[in-house]
């Protein structure tokens, strides 16, 4: 049974008529990016600094790494839970749900572990407040992909993206530049906890869009059966494990760059920290702006072709730039500047993996998108373990063709993506019994007319 998430055939139809929809915005939902813009940026004000600021405050390296880690594991369960629990309760709830976990936890954290130091605290209050940010930022991620009609979904999570990855870490960074030599660095864990809150506050009162207030899931379907098919739908369908396994590996090799390329990039190449600093600056900037291009491409030229030749290929290809190139240059600065740039370009071409994927499944979009955001957050995992590994015995050099090589296997996974056919009554994509009869779609509607 297939559960109608989209908007009628005639919505999907009909041209956008307002600026927000003719940009990719949906217009019901304009408030909501501009709250997940606000929302990231304070969830990303620590991410340049909390790690020293703890180390000051006179806990351990090694009890940094395991609080850091903890999150990491929270905020990959929440990644994963965030779909069936828009099945389940709408997105909307979700969302609530994510602000609220942050906001308590954050000011456990602040008022009882820190100006103790107990770890015990620290690891409890900050771990749990993983939970928070992933279930609302991808609770609003499948609010998105659930109301946007199919011809304009790469472009809509094009913009979701833009407003995530400009918060975290790159507003959040810029806003914590300047209010910890200000305010200090304690009373910004506090402004970011005001910025969280207004965030959610914009997105969750002044969103009226009816669709994210509702579950998401068949009328029938049990919360247990929700719950477990969020996990089961990887084998159960194929081509959403695929899909999971390639957004997986979208990420991996830049959580593995945050461990190595620092040190690489100062000590063996020579540059100075803060020329690393706006180099990863550049890298994400430029990656935030191509989240829009690439989102808009994946529509016009479809989203298979997208994700595999200027994801897939693209990355492999910018990932032996990176290194090849910056050996060949030492520290130019100018010829570092365009190598990260390009990574960081080349790695937005995975944007319509989040459009694709819940066309993988119509019927079952918040699952689709749990094993989406599954992969999301094992990437976090992978990257480093690699590194880890292989960073010894392989050195720099090894360990980027390690990376290409993932690259390109995600490229031929890509391939392999191909919406279901004929397409269910209801989901995106349905072609009306007076219309044609449905066909295979391989790429993005767009696509499909030129």
């Amino acid at each position: 049974m297939a559960v109608v998430l989209d908007p009628s055939s005639s919505a999907e139809d009909a041209p956008a008529r307002h600026w927000l929809d003719r940009i990719g915005i949906p217009k019901p939902l304009a408030w909501g990016f501009l709250g997940l813009l606000v929302f990231m940026i304070g969830d990303g004000v620590e991410s340049g600094y909390l790690s020293p600021y703890l180390l000051q405050e006179g806990v351990s390296k090694e009890r940094v790494a395991l609080l850091f880690s903890v999150y990491g594991v929270t905020a990959s369960v929440a990644a994963w839970f965030s779909g069936a629990l828009s099945e389940l309760w709408g997105p909307r709830r979700v969302m609530l749900l994510g602000l609220g976990v942050w906001g308590v936890f954050q000011v456990v954290f602040l008022v009882l572990a820190v100006p103790t130091a107990d770890f015990a605290l620290l690891l409890v209050s900050y771990g749990l407040r993983g939970f928070g940010y992933p279930l609302f930022a991808y609770g609003f991620l499948i609010w998105v992909t659930a109301v946007t009609p199919q011809r304009r979904l790469g472009s809509a999570v094009g913009w979701f993206w833009f407003a995530f990855t400009g918060g975290l870490p790159t507003l959040g960074s810029l806003v914590a530049s300047v209010a910890v030599p200000g305010i200090g660095a304690y009373a910004t864990l506090w402004l970011a906890l005001g910025l969280v809150v207004a965030g959610g506050l914009i997105a969750l009162l002044l969103v009226r869009e009816p669709t994210g207030r509702k579950r998401l899931a068949p009328a029938g379907e049990r919360p247990l059966a929700t719950l477990v098919g969020s996990l089961a739908i990887i084998w159960r369908n194929p081509r959403i494990g695929t899909g999971a396994v390639v957004r997986a590996i979208n990420t991996a090799p830049q959580f593995g760059f945050l461990v190595f390329l620092p040190v690489f990039f100062t000590e063996t190449l020579g540059f100075t920290l803060s020329e690393w600093l706006q180099l990863l600056s550049a890298m994400f900037a430029t990656n935030i702006f191509f989240n829009l291009v690439f989102g808009v491409v994946g529509d016009r030229i479809g989203w298979q072709r997208t994700v595999a030749w200027c994801g897939g290929v693209g990355c492999a290809v910018t990932t032996l730039l990176l290194h090849y190139g910056t050996v060949a240059g030492g520290d130019d600065y100018a010829l570092a500047m365009v190598l990260v740039s390009l990574f960081g370009a080349t790695l937005a071409g995975y944007v319509p993996l989040s459009a694709l994927m819940p066309s993988l499944d119509p019927a079952h979009k918040g699952q689709a998108m749990s094993a989406l955001n599954l992969g999301a957050g094992a990437s976090t995992f992978i990257g480093p373990a690699l590194v880890g590994v292989f960073l010894g015995p392989l050195g720099v050099e090894g360990v980027m063709w390690i990376f290409a090589g993932l690259y390109l296997a995600s490229a031929v996974m890509a391939l392999f993506l191909k919406l279901p056919e004929p397409v269910a009554p209801g989901a995106a994509g349905y072609s009306s019994p007076a219309g044609p009869a449905p066909r295979a779609r391989n790429e993005s509607p767009e696509a499909s007319h030129e």
